[in-house]
């Protein structure tokens, strides 16, 4: 059974992970971690998330150590308060700034006219709990700080899920497509044992992608989502052998 996200995020596919296919290993690794969506949804599974973004990895390691009594004993934010204004750690303090609206890849200072709008999206009584309700349930994951290239080379369900090449986004996350060797990730992708499922966006060559899902933002725009897996390429392999 699925859990709820733990966090919005700019391009989180929790929405879409049961779209995509089913793991077949027990390990999932995610190396673009973000908020997750894949392994949410596989949460039961043995889950390794790499993630560069240091505030985003600290907002993992705070998920995965701290008690729902913790959680739910963290204030409210107010309208035009400041989330660094909260007497509360770095890392509770990081968590709340990606529940202040829409998702970003950089957190939020302050709570958004949408978020104030929708209290079971936005940092507050309802969201406490359910975060307090799901963290016991990840406490057997674990995250490493660094980069993709970091992720130890393992037999496993390889969910990577990169600022897209071809999307626009960089200003959506500090640690952008604009720092990412393409050609060099997806020879990184093809190399990985087990199986492998890469998101990109239609317009993107680093590997040979096929279309997937069209997606409708909130804002009317249609995204139009490719996938590249390993699976045809595992055949080819084991017919050779």
């Amino acid at each position: 059974m699925s859990l709820n996200q733990f966090f919005g995020y700019f391009g989180a596919k929790h929405a879409l992970a049961r779209r995509y296919p089913a793991p077949r290993f027990e390990t999932i690794v995610e190396p673009f971690a973000g908020s997750a969506g894949y392994a949410t949804h596989h949460h039961g599974r043995r889950v390794l998330l790499v993630e560069r973004d240091p505030r985003v990895a600290n907002v993992w390691r705070y998920l995965l150590r701290v008690t729902p009594r913790e959680l739910l004993s963290l204030p409210d934010l107010t309208i035009g308060q400041l989330v660094d204004d909260l007497d509360v750690c770095e890392e509770a303090r990081d968590l709340i700034s990606y529940w202040c609206g829409p998702g970003a890849g950089h957190g939020r200072s302050k709570l958004s006219p949408q978020a104030a709008d929708n209290p079971d999206q936005a940092w507050g009584r309802i969201v406490r709990a359910r975060l307090a309700s799901q963290v016991d349930k990840i406490r057997h994951w674990r995250v490493i700080e660094g980069d993709y290239s970091e992720a130890p080379d393992v037999e496993a369900t390889w969910f990577v899920d990169p600022p897209y090449e071809v999307a626009g986004s960089a200003k959506q996350y500090r640690q952008h497509a604009g720092l990412i060797d393409f050609a060099k990730l997806g020879a990184w992708c093809r190399s990985r044992r087990g199986q492998v499922i890469v998101c990109e966006n239609e317009g993107a060559a680093w590997l040979p992608f096929r279309r997937f899902r069209d997606l409708k933002s909130t804002g009317g725009t249609v995204s139009r989502e490719v996938i590249w897996t390993n699976d045809g390429e595992e055949q080819a392999q084991a017919a050779s052998a």
